[in-house]
């Protein structure tokens, strides 16, 4: 299509194809806002949304749905988490078959008894053997010897004396078991984080909402103004038009706002496990609350000491050294013995006793090289645990401090944005003055009501960074799970 014919012929047209590329500019950039994506979020705490992302956000509902609102708090969130979301019950389904491993392999060094009792009763042909057939002066066999009956009752013992193999084995199965539960009381501190982190953005999302809607009333509220002045001759149609697009912008916000709202709602009933389709409200507000957190040499100090996925590791890397001893003492000897002891009669009343018992060494010679096999995979095994060991320490040196530069930078956001947002009312207050008197025309207030929203959105993304870095810093010290109240509550 020709451009030309498509120029507004008038000034006025121009003036509103200007106003509506500027409109539009505005709306995409307000959509980012709401999205989040014009948020000033340190760096450094993308690691730990990543972190709460890459947890396992399934549950088993478990309940009936009611009508009645519940009032969930953030307390009541957790202890259903730690019930029935998905990553716990798997974890703790682990730790129960850890609990398994150990007690075969504990069966392994205690003696196995078995007892019976028979009753038999046998008919014997001697037609077969041909005894039945011969013939000897004066004797005569029957051609079927029976129904005669026996009876038995006894038991049997086989019992491994020393195996250097089995005790290693057994060593080596109850240290993993503790691991595992070391593992267990992890994702615990895990889920919290998690199920905290969303908490927080359902409260952050509420926060959203409020300050959206007054967003919508001031441009309301513009927007009215500029049509009176028009319908009065004092101002132009422009201005009406402006306004009206900086309504239409927030009201679009609202919207995409209140949807993000209801599916961080559903994210955190998916996440602890609640009835289907259970209707609830956050019950906990969770304002601004400073802490005073321990130093960063004092904080590693106790995560080293107290986080259970190290403790976890090094548990793990311990199993693995005594499974390679188990795997090395397949070549030493093998003391055991069995035994068996019957009472053997054609009634119990009359029945004699007999047994046996046998005691020996075994002596491994030639396996075909399946020890070395066996010791070659334990070594593999163990390089490998102390390596992740290696790299949880790692780990918690780089997850404490970046909790502490997390929460010092929030520290610092909440304070300008608060600052900002008091100025962005201000300016917005003088704009609205200035256009009622005639002074300024409608740009320099939906410039202020765009400053304000921009200010607004800084503000509640900082009070989030705050509240998630003092729950990061928590769990970075391995003492979310226990001690999340006191980090999110302040002083």
């Amino acid at each position: 299509m020709d451009p030309v014919k498509v120029i507004p012929r008038t000034i006025l047209g121009i003036s509103q194809l200007l106003l509506l590329i500027m409109a539009a500019s505005a709306l995409s950039a307000q959509a980012q806002t709401v999205a989040g994506s014009s948020r000033i979020v340190p760096a450094a705490s993308l690691s730990t949304n990543q972190t709460a992302t890459s947890q396992n956000l399934g549950s088993v509902p478990s309940g009936t749905a009611t009508s009645e609102v519940l009032g969930l708090t953030l307390r009541d969130a957790i202890a259903r988490a730690v019930r029935y979301n998905l990553g716990v019950i798997e974890t703790g389904e682990n730790a129960r078959n850890a609990r398994g491993q150990r007690l075969i392999a504990l069966s392994g060094l205690l003696p196995h008894v078995t007892a019976s009792a028979t009753q038999t009763v046998n008919q014997i042909s001697l037609v077969p053997s041909g005894i039945s057939q011969a013939r000897i002066p004066g004797v005569s066999f029957p051609a079927v010897i029976g129904p005669f009956s026996y009876v038995e009752a006894g038991g049997n013992l086989s019992w491994t004396l020393f195996s250097y193999e089995s005790i290693q084995r057994f060593r080596a199965a109850r240290t993993a078991e503790q691991a595992a539960k070391l593992s267990y009381n992890d994702t615990l501190d895990a889920i919290t984080l998690t199920v905290g982190s969303i908490y927080l953005q359902v409260i952050e999302a509420t926060s959203r909402i409020t300050a959206q809607e007054a967003q919508v009333r001031n441009a309301q509220a513009s927007y009215d103004q500029a049509l009176r002045q028009f319908e009065a001759g004092t101002a132009p149609r422009i201005d009406v038009t402006r306004t009206q697009v900086q309504l239409r912008t927030e009201q679009y916000s609202l919207s995409v706002t209140r949807n993000n709202f209801s599916i961080a709602k559903l994210t955190l009933s998916r996440a602890i496990g609640l009835p289907l389709g259970q209707p609830f409200q956050i019950a906990d507000e969770l304002p601004y609350a400073d802490i005073s957190p321990p130093s960063v040499d004092e904080a590693l100090r106790l995560a080293f000491k107290t986080r259970s996925d190290s403790l976890s590791a090094r548990a793990a890397q311990k199993a693995a050294e005594r499974a390679l001893s188990a795997a090395r003492a397949e070549r030493y000897p093998v003391a055991a013995a069995k035994g068996n002891y019957s009472a053997v009669g054609s009634t119990f009343e009359q029945s004699r006793g007999t047994f046996t018992f046998q005691a020996g060494i075994s002596i491994p010679v030639f396996t075909g090289g399946q020890i070395a096999g066996d010791i070659t995979q334990a070594e593999a095994a163990l390089r490998q645990r102390s390596a992740e060991a290696e790299n949880i320490r790692g780990q918690i040196d780089y997850d404490v401090r970046t909790a502490f530069f997390n929460l010092n930078a929030a520290i610092e956001q909440v304070a300008v944005t608060r600052q900002n947002v008091d100025l962005a009312n201000e300016t917005l207050s003088r704009s609205k003055d200035r256009f009622a008197a005639g002074v300024t025309d409608s740009v320099e207030v939906v410039q202020s009501e765009q400053s304000l929203a921009s200010a607004n959105d800084q503000y509640i993304t900082a009070l989030y960074n705050h509240n998630v870095a003092k729950l990061s810093l928590a769990h970075s010290l391995g003492v979310a799970r226990t001690d999340y109240s006191q980090y999110l509550g302040g002083k």
